[in-house]
Order: C-alpha cells, then sequence, then structure tokens
C-alpha cells in the first residue's frame, strides 16, 4: 500500500483556492451591474442528472463508477466492476411552479473483458406546455418544448491505475415548434459534440485503513455552436471543463466513507465590457458593426479559439477568471455496501450565477436493484430543484444473472 499526504493537499487546495476567490473584486456587465454571467444554448447538458451526485453537491468525475458515469467521466467505465448495468433518473423541474417540466434520464452500460467497456445514455428534458401568442395576444397555437440528447462513449484501461474514455453526443432543441420568433423564422437546434476524459484510481493506506484515491477529468461537450433561427448568429454550447479527486477510506469490514471535490469550469468565451454612451448602451465608434470593447476579448470567435480564449478573456482579469470556476464538495457514507447517506455542498460566485446550496439523500441496495434519493436545500436563491425530490434506480444484471442461477 502506498502512503500519501493526500487530506493535506486536499485542505491546502481548498484553502487557497478560497483565500483567492475571497480578495476578487466585483466586475460588472456594460449596463454597470455588477455581474458577469456567462450564458450557453442547452445548459440542460450540465443539470446533474442521477440522484447519487445530486445528493453530493454535483460532484461525480472522480466518484466510485456507476450506471450514470457517461455524465461525469466516461472513462470509469473501464474500472467498473459489474458486468453489465442500467439506470433511470427522474428530476421534477420548478415543482413549486409547475408540475409538468422535468428531466429525464438513462443510462447503460456493458463490459468486454476486464479493461473496456460500452455504455449509451439519452437525456431527456421537457419543458411543458407552452401557449404561443401574437403580438396583440391572440393564441396563434400550443406546443410542448424539449431537448434531449443521445450518447454513446468507449472507456478503456491503458494500465493498472489509468484508463481514458471518449464520447459522441448528439443535441436536438427544439423550443418553439417552427413557430416565427420576430421577423425570423425558427427550426429546432442541432449540434453534435464529444467528451474526452480520463480516470486514475490506486488503493492507498491510511494508518491502519486501506483506501482508494481517485481522480478524475472530463472536457465534455466539444462541439458546434447552435442556432434556433435562419440567421448566421450560433450560440455556444455549454463546453466545461470538471476535474477533481476522491478520498474513499474502509473504516472496518461494514463501514466506508468517501470525500469527493469537483471543480468545474465553462469552456466559451466571458462576455466583455462594452463602451457605452450617455444612455448607458453599447455604442460602435469604429463602424465594423460590432460594439467597441473597452475590456475582455470578443466573445464571436470560433470554438477552439473560445475554448483557449476562456481562461483569458475576463473582462476582471485572473481574478475574475477565478470566479469562473464552480466548486463542488461531497461525503458518502456506505454501511456493509447495503445502504448509503450522501451530503454536499455546491458553490458559485454571486457575480457569476450565485447559484450556491446543500445536497442531501440517501441509497438503499436491494438484491438486482438499488434506489437512490436526492433533495436540494438553497443558500442564497431559488433554486428549480428546490422543495424536490429526485431519485434513480439502478439494475445490477449480474446479481439478476446470479439470482436466476439460484
Amino acid at each position: 500500500m502506498k502512503r500519501i499526504k493526500f487530506l493535506n493537499v486536499l485542505v491546502i487546495f481548498i484553502f487557497v483556492f478560497s483565500a483567492l476567490m475571497s480578495v476578487a473584486q466585483p466586475t460588472y456587465d456594460y449596463t454597470g451591474r455588477e455581474l458577469n454571467t456567462i450564458t450557453t444554448a442547452v445548459p440542460f447538458l450540465i443539470i446533474s442528472p442521477d440522484a447519487r451526485a445530486g445528493a453530493l453537491g454535483d460532484a461525480g468525475v472522480a466518484s466510485s463508477p456507476d450506471a450514470n458515469s457517461l455524465h461525469w467521466n466516461p472513462a470509469k467505465y473501464a474500472f467498473i466492476k459489474k458486468d453489465m448495468g442500467f439506470s433511470v433518473s427522474y428530476s421534477p423541474w420548478l415543482r413549486a411552479l409547475v408540475n409538468d417540466i422535468n428531466l429525464a434520464y438513462v443510462s447503460g452500460y456493458k463490459k468486454f473483458g476486464k479493461d473496456q467497456a460500452l455504455a449509451a445514455s439519452l437525456l431527456f428534458f421537457s419543458l411543458g406546455d407552452i401557449t404561443f401568442t401574437d403580438i396583440v395576444g391572440t393564441t396563434i397555437g400550443q406546443f410542448r418544448p424539449n431537448e434531449f440528447s443521445f450518447d454513446v462513449a468507449y472507456s478503456r484501461k491503458l494500465s493498472e491505475s489509468f484508463s481514458g474514455g471518449v464520447s459522441l453526443r448528439y443535441i436536438h432543441s427544439n423550443l418553439t415548434g417552427g413557430y416565427s420568433v420576430g421577423a425570423s423564422n425558427s427550426h429546432p437546434g442541432n449540434s453534435v459534440a464529444t467528451d474526452v476524459s480520463g480516470y486514475y484510481q490506486t488503493d492507498v493506506s491510511l494508518g491502519k485503513q486501506d483506501g482508494v484515491l481517485a481522480v478524475g477529468l472530463n472536457i465534455s461537450n466539444i462541439g458546434a455552436k447552435i442556432s434556433y433561427t435562419d440567421n448566421v448568429e450560433r450560440d455556444f454550447i455549454p463546453i466545461n471543463l470538471r476535474f477533481g479527486p476522491s478520498l474513499t477510506i474502509d473504516l472496518d469490514e461494514y463501514n466506508s466513507l468517501a470525500f469527493l471535490l469537483d471543480v468545474n469550469k465553462l469552456l466559451v468565451p466571458t462576455p466583455p465590457q462594452y463602451r457605452v454612451d450617455e444612455n448607458n448602451l453599447p455604442v460602435d465608434l469604429n463602424g465594423d458593426g460590432k460594439w467597441d470593447i473597452l475590456a475582455g476579448k470578443d466573445p464571436d470567435v470560433s470554438v477552439p479559439t473560445g475554448m483557449f480564449q476562456s481562461f483569458s478573456d475576463a473582462p476582471g482579469g485572473f481574478r475574475e477568471e477565478l470566479k469562473e470556476f464552480t466548486l463542488s464538495t461531497g461525503v458518502e457514507y456506505w454501511y456493509d455496501k447495503q445502504f448509503a447517506l450522501r451530503t454536499g455542498f455546491f458553490y458559485e460566485d454571486k457575480t457569476k450565477g450565485n447559484r450556491k446550496f446543500f445536497t442531501v439523500g440517501a441509497g438503499l441496495k436491494y438484491n438486482v436493484f438499488s434506489l437512490d434519493f436526492a433533495y436540494l436545500v438553497p443558500v442564497e436563491q431559488r433554486n428549480p430543484l428546490e422543495n424536490t425530490l429526485r431519485f434513480t434506480l439502478l439494475f445490477d444484471f449480474d446479481a439478476f444473472k446470479d439470482q436466476n442461477k439460484e
């Protein structure tokens, strides 16, 4: 067993990151407001789809592999111990206001040998019934907007401790049903994207306790921009960098405890600060058809340029770049590998969205299936998932086969 000082390194990392965040100065958009939130098309792609990660503060890049790993880190499938698995997840959305908006997720995997696996998933976001009206309020039609993504992934061990994974994703977003938006004809948005991921796992010794240290990295949704109208304007999809460690400690024969930390950053351009006139409106003094930029960089760039530019384009400089990282922390307790308790916390800076919430949840394994629950408690502002119970049902085909043999 290796002896490491992982916990010390983790505590120092969190302390330094928190200290840098606390000294960062506020930034402003072109209207002078103290915020600079990054927005993208199809944001449903980065919503936590399963209840286990949802109960861990949306941490999952280095959690132990399960059927839902395709969303968090496809490379984890190569280390999964079961031969085949399947899961179904359901999350009501804005339940305090409406009852017909929800997020559904189906995911499954199949291992081939000991070193490789294939997986697929379907993420479906239904936005409920929408009534379309014209400019004077006359009803012109009914439509149920929806978005979905279909993924396939391949994962393979590259050594005893490291694996890599890639996935291919088709994205379809139908928000208008073909109705005209202003003077432009609308149509569903379509895109394709890929994930590139890595996962490292090794046994460690912490005093008298054995454990497992894991580190995960996933760059997800690397793909084409998307458009909903016939004009040339296209929006970035949420290309996301997710990385972080986890540490699982076997307290004794029956009890284990896991600590998780995920760090996220959107790899898309940050809105710059524009020059404004006396009415506080952006201006184009150069006559090139673009607003004049005072600080930051032009966000109208290609996807590769936007990804690299995202590390240095914040108008507030390095301090604002630090604010664009979000933190997800989680703790998971298992008793006899049958019953789990989970909790977590998610942090986002107030100038970048201000999402802060605690999460709690539980898990129960029974023969061929497992059931996970998650509940979210917002801290500073309302959240679409508050007062909502999310659940995931997982099926273990290995246990099913063993049960049939018996």
